[in-house]
């Protein structure tokens, strides 16, 4: 008898390790994550709009999501967002900029509606 009681309590163990572990795995899929963004390869020149590419693990909400230039002296100014060409890819639209360093703050929601803020350095170079 105490043995298949040992038993059970070993198979409710696994069993509940494995809804754990399920569960879990469902948490970390409900954000949308920046995996790459196109700042780590190219860099951003002085007296030139360019354009800043984020992907993330997730399909995005683009109505519902906003991106923010950080600039000196903590001042925030909304850019201007669009679909990209990949599923979870958007391409924000940035003015000429000065010399200088500077930061995108993301709020970004993933398709079922998770919220996700983020917040990327990046200098200007001559």
């Amino acid at each position: 008898m105490r043995l298949r009681v040992k038993k059970v309590a070993k198979q409710c163990f696994w069993l509940l390790s494995l809804v754990v572990c399920v569960f879990q795995a469902n948490l970390a899929a409900a954000h949308a994550v920046i995996t790459e963004y196109s700042l780590k390869l190219t860099s951003i020149h002085a007296h030139q709009a360019d354009k800043v590419e984020l992907s993330f693990n997730s399909r995005v909400e683009l109505g519902l999501s906003q991106v923010f230039l950080v600039s000196k002296g903590d001042k925030y100014t909304p850019l201007q967002i669009s679909q990209g060409d990949k599923q979870g890819q958007i391409i924000v639209l940035l003015p000429a900029l000065e010399l200088g360093d500077y930061a995108l703050k993301c709020k970004v929601f993933a398709a079922d509606g998770h919220l996700t803020e983020d917040l990327i350095h990046f200098s200007v170079a001559p």
